[in-house]
């Protein structure tokens, strides 16, 4: 099936309109300011989406949602079509742990690095924490580029095993300096960044998000309708927005008939969504304090994340590393293991309550709990080969259970 896609369009004023080609990894020229670096959206031809293109069951791989998504000039690795689960009050878990890297941020870079690959870059630049790193240095080795990945000094171990393991070039700098290194390295030496390098806002690759409407086309599918509320864990706000645009799209394509109201959760020690929607800015940028949500404690953040909430009616709010973790620790029961971010959204929901809806529910965990900072750092003493403490051991946590 082919791409769709027709155009770029700004984010502050939609009837700003650019090519598609090359990607404005730098936000729009025309509408950003001095204060304010604006995003740039991507538009289709939605007069010529096939019909029954959302008949027919999700299925591993992006290509099977090629007409809504800009063209995919790079090989796959079987990302999307992760399992919901249900808990046991009806709120559903879309696991998206279940990725080739075991996080949503496969979905960004299937899209983001066939751009890199469409538009002849020679190689690929990212900043991430981990898991934003990890994907893009695997779509990068699938499509046979050079990946450059500025990650911090303090990231947990097995992140720079997992980028080395597939050929990525480790850097580790200062924070202030990733920007302008990152800027050089597209400059000077063709790269293509997958991540954003503006200093006055967030706004990522322009096609990036692309990849993350699928999920909001799996889950209508898994569902068989909207959910009512997606609640999702936050760092800059991209996959906030991709999930919003792509419930939009199934309601304009008549899919559907409703958008889901999303709510973004946001780690108390930053919040900067939160801050910009309390105050009515585009934008807001807030102190960083220690948290256990290192995925996710962004200094600023994207204009995208405040559409994505006044468009779908939703809210954004912060949750706190105790209400993270009694999180995964209720996902855990149920089999599913993530790290502390990818709690937030679920721990944004509690902390919420419940509440009566007109539909399901829906939190989305983004990534594995082997990505988390303390995975692997505990050690526990060998067990004695003695029958009666194992028996007490057993028969206690037999009536621990509920």
């Amino acid at each position: 099936m082919t791409s769709l896609a027709t155009a770029q369009r700004s984010l502050a004023d939609p009837s700003v309109r650019h090519p598609l080609w090359p990607p404005l990894t730098r936000g729009c020229p025309v509408t950003s300011t001095e204060d304010v670096a604006y995003p740039l959206d991507i538009d289709y031809a939605y007069d010529r989406v096939p019909a029954g293109l959302f008949d027919r069951p999700a299925a591993h791989g992006l290509e099977r949602w090629a007409p809504l998504l800009p063209p995919l000039a790079a090989p796959g690795l079987g990302e999307g079509n992760t399992p919901l689960v249900e808990l046991a009050d009806g709120v559903w878990i879309k696991d998206e742990s279940r990725n080739p890297t075991w996080s949503h941020k496969d979905r960004l870079n299937r899209v983001a690095v066939s751009a890199a690959v469409a538009s002849g870059a020679r190689g690929i630049v990212v900043s991430s924490s981990g898991n934003h790193g990890a994907a893009a240095a695997a779509y990068a080795a699938r499509a046979g580029l050079p990946c450059a990945v500025f990650t911090s000094p303090s990231a947990p171990p097995a992140v720079a095993s997992h980028l080395r393991a597939y050929g990525a070039t480790v850097l580790t700098v200062p924070y202030e300096s990733v920007r302008p290194l990152m800027r050089r390295i597209v400059d000077e030496l063709g790269f293509q960044s997958v991540s954003s390098v503006t200093d006055t806002a967030h706004t990522g690759h322009p096609f990036g998000p692309e990849g993350y409407k699928t999920l909001a086309y799996e889950i209508a599918l898994g569902l068989g309708r909207a959910p009512a509320e997606v609640h999702l864990p936050t760092g800059y706000g991209e996959l906030l927005f991709g999930v919003a645009k792509g419930f939009q799209e199934l309601a304009r394509l008549g899919v559907t008939g409703s958008v889901p109201r999303v709510y973004a959760a946001e780690p108390a020690a930053a919040g900067a969504l939160t801050e910009a929607l309390r105050t009515g800015r585009p934008v807001a940028r807030v102190p960083v304090g220690p948290t256990a949500a290192y995925a996710i404690d962004c200094e600023v953040n994207s204009y995208r994340g405040v559409l994505a909430v006044r468009t779908t009616g939703g809210a954004a709010h912060t949750v706190t590393d105790d209400q993270m973790s009694a999180a995964r620790k209720e996902l855990a029961a149920q089999g599913i293991w993530c790290e502390t971010s990818s709690a937030a959204g679920l721990a944004g929901l509690r902390a919420r309550g419940r509440r009566e809806s007109d539909g399901p529910v829906v939190c989305v965990v983004t990534s594995s709990g082997y990505k988390d900072i303390a995975t692997a750092k505990e050690s526990f003493a060998p067990t004695a080969p003695d029958w009666e403490p194992i028996r007490a051991t057993l028969t206690a946590r037999e009536s621990e259970r509920p």
